[in-house]
Formats: C-alpha cells, structure tokens, sequence
C-alpha cells in the first residue's frame, strides 16, 4: 500500500494537470471565437472618446475663429469696410443668425440721415433672420421686432400686427416688448381707450422689464389715463435695445 500512494499522488497531480489543461484550451478557444468583440468593444468606446474630443476642439475652433473674423470685422473704422468684411464671414446655423444680428445692429446704420441703400441692406438682414426656421426662435422674434420699428409706417399696420402678434403672444422670449408695439399700433389706429387698457395690462406683467413698466405708465398719462400701481418685482429684468441707439 505504501509504494502505490506515490502513484496515486502522481496520478491525481496528472489529472489535476490535464484537467487544469483543457481548461485553458477551452478558455483560449472561447477567446479566439468570442474575444475579438471586445477588442471591437474597447476600439470603439476609445475611438467615440477620440472623436468626441476632436469635434469638440474643432467646435471650440470654429467659434473661436468666428469670434475673431466679427471682432476685427467691428475693429474697421467704416460702416461700408465693417459691412464688407462681415458679409465675407462663412457663416452657418446658429453664428449665421447671429451674424445677420449684427449687421442689423450696427449703430450706424440705423442713425439719423443713414443712406437709403444701407436702412435697405439692415432690412435685408433681419428679412434673413426672420426667414431662417432652423434657428431659435428668440433670434427670429428679436429680428422681427427691429424689423417693424426700423420700417415703421412704410410697412403697412396690418402686416405690422401680424407680425408682431406671435411674438407678442405669452411665453415668447420678448412677448412683452411685442405687447408693447402691439399697444402703439392703437395709439396710430386712433383707439386710445384700447392702447390703455393694453399698456395697463403691460405695467402690470410680472415678465415685464421694470423700464418696460414705467414707459408704460408713461405713455398712459399721455393718452390720459391713470397709470396702475407700481408692481415691486424680484431681480430687475432687462431687454435688449432695439433702436440701435
């Protein structure tokens, strides 16, 4: 008995080892038929990170160059040479509208005795805003306030209400600037009453810009009216000039 416990000891060792043996084989044989989905796996998640990374520095290049073209564009001393050099920026999307934005915005090209050709060109550019879907609809509704104060009474009221409407309607980006407009239509349509009790409305709106509020009561003294009580508002709205001035 004692001489065969080595040989069972060894022959235990051995099926240990062969056991041990074809599991290896079988794991490397899984590996070869299953293993190349995760090398696939790993390309991938490595070469999404890689892309990601790269159009988000292409992104942050392209915007900075953007930035740069419309700065040193504002830098020229000229409306005709910074009018030039703006229209040369390729442009798309979002920096497209934003680029109309500023050509309409240019100071000089809405003030007193500015060229007929040049009011006729900041009209163009909001037509462009205002006809492109694609971007938000607080570019297109900024441009299609300016649009109907910069051409005032050569744009017939109808087609002035209609298209302040929308703009003017509740939760809109500058709904009470639209309201606004809307009231002094009334005030050109001869219905003073109405112009009223609209702008009363307007002094009285929460999302109303506390200067909003006030030219408000303003222009209700003027037609007449009693302007109602000063509404106390948290936090100090504010809105963007649109007169160029």
């Amino acid at each position: 008995m004692r001489a065969g416990v080595p040989l069972l000891s060894n022959n235990e060792s051995f099926i240990d080892e062969v056991t041990e043996e074809v599991r290896r084989d079988k794991l490397f044989a899984m590996f070869r038929k299953y293993g190349w989905i995760g090398v696939v796996a790993v390309v991938a998640i490595v070469g999404g990170a890689a892309w990601s990374e790269y159009s988000k520095s292409r992104a942050s290049a392209t915007a900075e160059a953007f930035g740069d073209a419309v700065s040193d564009a504002l830098d020229l001393g000229a409306p005709e040479e910074r009018r030039g050099a703006l229209t040369a920026i390729a442009a798309t999307g979002d920096q497209a509208g934003l680029l109309q934005l500023i050509l309409a915005s240019d100071p000089a090209e809405n003030a007193a005795g500015t060229p007929a050709g040049s009011r006729a060109q900041t009209l163009a550019a909001l037509d462009a805003i205002i006809a492109m879907p694609a971007l938000p609809e607080a570019y297109r509704d900024l441009a299609t306030l300016r649009r109907v104060i910069l051409a005032g009474a050569e744009m017939p009221l109808a087609d002035r209400r209609s298209a302040l409407e929308p703009v003017a309607a509740p939760g809109r980006p500058f709904g009470p600037l639209g309201q606004e407009q809307l009231a002094y239509l009334l005030i050109e349509e001869g219905k003073p009453v109405d112009a009223i009790a609209a702008l009363t409305t307007l002094a009285q709106d929460q999302a109303a810009s506390g200067a909003l509020r006030n030219r408000a009561g303003q222009v209700i003294t003027a037609l007449g009216g009693t302007p109602p009580e000063p509404v106390v508002q948290s936090g100090a709205a504010t809105e963007p000039a649109l007169d160029g001035g």
